[in-house]
């Protein structure tokens, strides 16, 4: 599927020199099947083996800290799902350059994904146990909040994507230094944010009806999305245990990161054209 979406092309997304940083490429590339080293030395997406045979009760080895597996595994079934919903955008897209743009998004999502599950092995998990908690809780929130044509998509990719990683980058305040620098780079925007601007932008000039119907739809994603964000924090206990941790103070109290969450949503908003 990657093939097909670019062309035939590899997209790199991360360089080979942050790779070593993060411990994703040792010294023997035959060891890591997630992972591929291109001649001109960054890391590209191969393709996904399929972890979810495993046995379900792998979820780490010795050591393992949950929370942070919880994490990872949360961020890497996102990475996962974002792929798909991408790649459908694109296939959705009448212009090629838009088809093409969304293309390479979506290998950049893949590759998240590959970065993600690597780490979690290394941490002597099973990638697919790891992310089945979340596949539920997930899955049920993208059917709640399907979109009806291709803008609601694409306001769906940077509004409902943006409010998860905003609170994803606040869990990471209390990581370790490798970890928080893991989860930093696979939320780093990979140009997604200036597309959809972009486009949604242009619509709304065509068309000023349609700023109404998007303002509401993304209304409603930052509702959905804020209720995903709670519940996920209330029933993953390790996840409320990173939260409560020795560093937690750099994350104020609960509802100080929500007032956040929320900031960071009227900003999008603004910049879409759908401020109040």
């Amino acid at each position: 599927m990657l093939y097909n979406a670019v062309g035939g092309n590899h997209i790199p997304h991360v360089d080979r020199e942050q790779c070593i940083k993060l411990g994703l490429v040792p010294s023997r590339a035959a060891r890591v099947p997630l992972l591929r080293v291109c001649p001109g030395g960054c890391c590209y997406a191969a393709a996904v083996s399929d972890d979810s045979a495993h046995d379900s009760s792998q979820n780490g080895g010795p050591g393992a800290d949950e929370g942070l597996l919880d994490l990872l595994g949360l961020l890497a079934y996102g990475s996962l799902t974002a792929f798909f919903r991408i790649s459908d955008d694109a296939a959705m897209a009448l212009a090629l350059a838009d088809k093409t743009a969304l293309a390479e998004l979506a290998v950049a999502q893949f590759g998240h994904f590959q970065l993600l599950s690597q780490r979690i092995k290394e941490l002597g998990a099973e990638p697919g146990a790891v992310m089945q908690p979340f596949v539920g809780p997930i899955d049920a929130f993208h059917a709640r909040t399907a979109p009806s044509d291709w803008l609601e998509g694409l306001v769906k990719a940077y509004v409902g994507d943006g409010i998860a990683n905003d609170f994803h980058r606040m869990i990471s305040q209390v990581l370790e230094p490798d970890a928080a620098m893991l989860v930093q780079a696979v939320l780093s925007d990979s140009g997604q944010a200036e597309f959809v601007i972009a486009r949604v932008r242009e619509a709304i000039e065509a068309d000023p009806r349609v700023a109404g119907r998007l303002a509401l739809w993304a209304r409603r994603l930052m509702g959905e999305a804020l209720g995903q964000a709670q519940r996920v924090a209330a029933e993953r206990e390790p996840l409320a245990r990173l939260l409560a941790g020795p560093k937690a103070s750099q994350l104020g109290d609960i509802g100080r990161m929500f007032a956040t969450l929320t900031d960071s949503h009227a900003a999008r908003m603004a910049s879409l054209g759908l401020a109040d």
